[in-house]
C-alpha cells in the first residue's frame, strides 16, 4: 500500500465515522503512547529474587543496574553506606521517584479506555439520528445500501471505540500487574536494608556492652 492509498483509506475512515473520528484517533494516539512508555519503563525482566539481587549488588556495586528494582537497590545500598539516620525515611524519599515513574500515564490510559467506547456510542447515536432524518425525507433510499447501509455506517463508530478500548484494557491490565510486582519488590528492598541496618547496630551495641 502506497502513501496515496493510505491517505484515501484514512479519509474514508473519517467520512464513515463522522464527527467523533478525530477524538477517537486522538484517543488511539494517547493510549498507545502511554502504554508504550509504561512498557518501555518496565520492559527489563527481573532475573533473580530481591534477596539475591541485594546480595549481588552489595558484592558487585560497580555493575550496572538493568531494571528499576536494581537501580533502587544500588541507591539504597549507597544510602546505607552513608550511614544516614532514619534510613527508612530516606529510602521512602529515594524510591518515590521509581514508584512515580512506573505509574506514569496510568491514569491517562485508564481515562482513554473508559471514554473510547462512549465516543463510539455517541457516534452511533448521531449516525442513527441522521439515518432516521434521511429516512423521513426519503433521501436515504437514493444511496447505496438503503436503511441497512445507513445503520451499518452508524455502528462503525461503536466498533472503532471497542477496537480502541479492548486491546488497551488487556495491555493496561498486564502492565498494572507488573507495576504491582515492582512496588512489592521495592517495599521488600526497604525492609531488607532496614533489617540489615538494625541487625548491624544491634551487633555493635552488644559488642560494646561486652
Amino acid at each position: 500500500m502506497n502513501l496515496s492509498e493510505l491517505i484515501i483509506l484514512i479519509k474514508e475512515l473519517f467520512v464513515a465515522g463522522g464527527i467523533v473520528m478525530p477524538p477517537l484517533v486522538l484517543c488511539v494516539l494517547l493510549l498507545w503512547y502511554g502504554l508504550g512508555y509504561r512498557f518501555w519503563v518496565m520492559k527489563t525482566p527481573k532475573l533473580m529474587g530481591v534477596r539475591d539481587m541485594l546480595q549481588y549488588y552489595q558484592q558487585h556495586d560497580d555493575h550496572p543496574a538493568k531494571n528499576i528494582v536494581a537501580q533502587a537497590i544500588k541507591q539504597g545500598i549507597a544510602l546505607k553506606k552513608k550511614g544516614v539516620r532514619n534510613l527508612r525515611r530516606h529510602l521512602d524519599a529515594a524510591f518515590y521517584a521509581y514508584e512515580r515513574e512506573i505509574g506514569k500515564f496510568s491514569v491517562l490510559v485508564r481515562v482513554v479506555i473508559l471514554i473510547s467506547p462512549l465516543l463510539g456510542l455517541l457516534g452511533t447515536v448521531i449516525g442513527m439520528i441522521e439515518t432516521f432524518d434521511s429516512l423521513a425525507t426519503m433521501t436515504l433510499h437514493s444511496q447505496s445500501g438503503g436503511i441497512a447501509g445507513g445503520i451499518s455506517q452508524a455502528l462503525f463508530t461503536t466498533q472503532m471505540g471497542l477496537t480502541v478500548a479492548i486491546p488497551g484494557l488487556l495491555a493496561h491490565s498486564i502492565l498494572n500487574r507488573k507495576q504491582h510486582q515492582i512496588e512489592q519488590d521495592l517495599a521488600q528492598v526497604k525492609d531488607l536494608l532496614c533489617h540489615q541496618t538494625h541487625s548491624h547496630h544491634a551487633t555493635q551495641t552488644k559488642s560494646h556492652s561486652q
